[in-house]
């Protein structure tokens, strides 16, 4: 817990100042959170303020203080959700542009090895984005809060309202399902290295 038990409680009770200080303890996290789940940094603080509007909003809703931590993230999730719901009708993709990507790399080899490693990283980041994108929503933020976020698979119970068996073959698949999305990139890029190649 990143506050005591006694300020959520006030928080719940209407005390505003304590509500205020609960956000600013988490802001970061749920920020954080949000910008792994949607994949899109220009609406992440859209999206932070509809989480933490929710919040306000339910407080009083909250059982016990706590339980608060996975209830936040359920409502982070949710609205997350909701999110991409809205972009996947507005038919906007979230694939990365792997052309802006060598570009970046090329740039980063220019300047040094530092900015390479920084390139680097946001590579295997975006490329790990493209990837976890072409599995379904559900997948995508299961397996971003267990292996980004490190959330244990008891807090993961309290999120999903499921028991740890069920948990373990949701991930188990989602992984499958990743991995399977993985194999078809690789073969994509290699039968357009071959292609290239042969054209040379």
């Amino acid at each position: 817990m990143l506050v005591e038990f006694d300020l959520i409680q006030r928080a719940k009770s209407g005390d505003d100042a304590a509500f205020n200080q609960v956000v600013q303890a988490y802001r970061k996290r749920i920020l954080g959170t949000i910008a792994r789940l949607i994949g899109r940094p220009e609406d992440v603080e859209d999206v932070g303020q509809e989480v933490f509007m929710r919040l306000y909003y339910s407080l009083d809703q909250l059982r016990t203080p706590e339980v608060f931590e996975p209830w936040l993230y359920r409502l982070t999730v949710n609205a997350s959700y909701d999110y991409l719901r809205r972009q996947r009708r507005r038919n906007e993709s979230r694939m990365a542009d792997l052309s802006e990507q060598q570009v970046m790399m090329a740039d980063a080899v220019a300047g040094g090895k530092q900015r390479a490693d920084d390139v680097y990283k946001s590579q295997i980041r975006e490329f790990v984005q493209s990837l976890l994108g072409e599995v379904s929503e559900e997948d995508r933020i299961l397996l971003t809060l267990k292996e980004v976020e490190g959330l244990t698979l008891k807090e993961l119970e309290k999120i999903y309202r499921v028991n740890e068996n069920a948990l373990k073959v949701r991930l188990f698949r989602a992984r499958q399902r990743v991995l399977k999305a993985f194999r078809s990139v690789e073969t994509a890029r290699g039968e357009a290295k071959s292609k290239g190649e042969q054209e040379q």
